[in-house]
């Protein structure tokens, strides 16, 4: 028993190997998860106690857990079987396809990367394109929502902006979880958007079980009191208005909704207006051309990157103009279910969006455009249709918050940034718009028109009778 044993010198070193890949699995490597798990919860702790609505268990799960908890819920295993049945496939098939539907639906939300990265990134990124302004904060009505509650803002969406913009104004609140469209399932995107806590939705190639699956986690999200963020409309504005909101992720919502049993889920509307939305060129071609979907690429946003980076070094480089932002009155769903209604997701959507329409922010560039496309052709005459609007919409009771409160400084602001791309050509007293640039003036003037007293086709806004309070 106590003979030696020679062994040669590879073999020696791969018992070795094999020994410390043992201890590490064993017993360093659950040790170091350990020490970095409770140093990530007790960051946690000490972040919660700075936001007005803590992160909640249920984001902070693994992700793995999750999607077991998802694929194992009663009715995403009736959506299987009846899936199977119908599709006359085995239920381990369909199980599987429910599964890599959970996969795709879960984030994996780290703390770190939105709280370290994600929200200097966005301030950053905002501040050196825009004149970032909270116009409406509403801080008194959200302030009063219960902290029982599960907060869900939802929004008009003009640019893919819009989820930085919201994500560095929130961040005193809470993490945002984004209901986020396939256009960013993409490498890296879809690592960051998981990362944060977004979850994708397919809009199109979906069936019933993809829908129960989404359907199952949103509401257990809801449950749970995860703050979330959804953009109503489903894509981007192609024509600068408001569009009629898509019901699918309210009807998920209402129906997992159990008056007196579940939290109560509290909508809060967030109004979001730019004087320069980055993807306007190709919105308004998809707009002339029909095109319905966008293919997203990085390749733009490299080209976007290096002509921005070259332009600062020549001293070349100017803001964007103002983006502004308002958060309109908050909506209890337990008091607006108790109001009865025959298609309450229909209704809900149609009121979400006229309060969003209500504190609409006004910024220069829509103001100026709204006037130059009513014919408006000399510089006097523009500031004198402009007090006169604004006189206008005054007397119906709507308050447009003005740059500095100040007519002249808003239009000079405005006619600067439409002659700087050539949409508008000013000599003297005299303005002129190009073909292309009337193209773009409707685009934006659509945004603010309900407020100016030219309300367009806005049939999805008249379920509650709107008394706009512009911001």
């Amino acid at each position: 028993m106590s003979a030696d044993v020679t062994l040669p010198i590879w073999l020696f070193v791969l018992i070795l190997l094999f020994a410390g890949v043992t201890f590490a699995s064993h017993f360093l490597f659950p040790s170091v998860r350990w020490f970095l798990r409770r140093r990530l919860e007790r960051a946690v702790e000490q972040l919660n106690t700075r936001l007005k609505t803590p992160i909640q268990p249920f984001k902070l799960a693994s992700r793995t857990d999750t999607i077991r908890r998802l694929i194992y819920d009663p009715e995403v295993a009736q959506a299987i079987a009846d899936h199977a049945r119908s599709n006359k496939i085995r239920e381990d098939v369909a199980f599987q396809k429910a599964e890599r539907y959970a996969r795709e639906i879960v984030p994996g939300f780290s703390a770190f990367t939105y709280f370290g990265f994600a929200i200097r990134a966005a301030r950053i990124l905002s501040q050196s394109l825009y004149r970032v302004r909270l116009v409406h904060a509403n801080d008194r009505a959200l302030e009063d929502i219960p902290a029982a509650s599960t907060v869900i803002f939802v929004m008009n969406h003009r640019s893919n902006m819009d989820y930085v913009l919201v994500t560095w104004l929130a961040a005193e609140r809470s993490a945002l979880a984004y209901a986020v469209g396939e256009w960013a399932r993409v490498w890296p995107l879809r690592q960051l958007v998981r990362a944060m806590g977004g979850y994708f939705i397919r809009r199109r190639h979906n069936n019933a079980l993809y829908r129960k699956v989404l359907a199952r986690y949103v509401q257990m999200a809801t449950e749970a009191g995860v703050t979330q963020a959804v953009f109503p409309e489903g894509g981007l504005s192609r024509t600068g208005a408001m569009g009629r909101p898509k019901l699918g992720l309210f009807s998920y919502i209402i129906d997992g909704f159990k008056p007196g049993l579940s939290r109560d889920v509290v909508f809060v509307p967030v109004a979001i207006n730019y004087d320069r939305v980055m993807e306007d060129r190709s919105l308004i071609e998809a707009q002339d051309s029909g095109t319905r979907a966008f293919r997203f690429t990085l390749w733009p946003i490299w080209r976007y990157l290096r002509r921005q980076i070259w332009h600062r070094i020549t001293g070349r480089f100017h803001r964007y103009g103002y983006a502004a932002v308002s958060f309109g009155d908050p909506l209890s769903l337990t008091g607006f279910m108790q109001d009865g209604h025959q298609d309450p997701a229909t209704d809900l959507g149609h009121v979400l969006m006229a309060r969003i329409a209500r504190v609409m922010p006004v910024t220069p560039v829509p103001l100026v455009a709204h006037a130059l496309s009513q014919g408006v052709r000399s510089v006097v005459a523009l500031e004198a249709v402009l007090r006169r609007k604004i006189a206008q919409a005054e007397a119906r009771g709507i308050v447009l918050h003005i740059p500095r409160g100040d007519i002249s400084y808003a239009m000079e602001v405005g006619l600067r940034a439409l002659m700087e791309r050539d949409h508008v050509t000013r000599i003297g007293d005299r303005l002129s718009v190009s073909a292309e640039g009337a193209e773009f003036l409707t685009f934006y003037a659509a945004s603010i028109l309900h407020l100016m007293g030219d309300q367009p086709d806005n049939s999805h806004m008249q379920d509650e009778k709107i008394h706009f309070s512009a911001t």
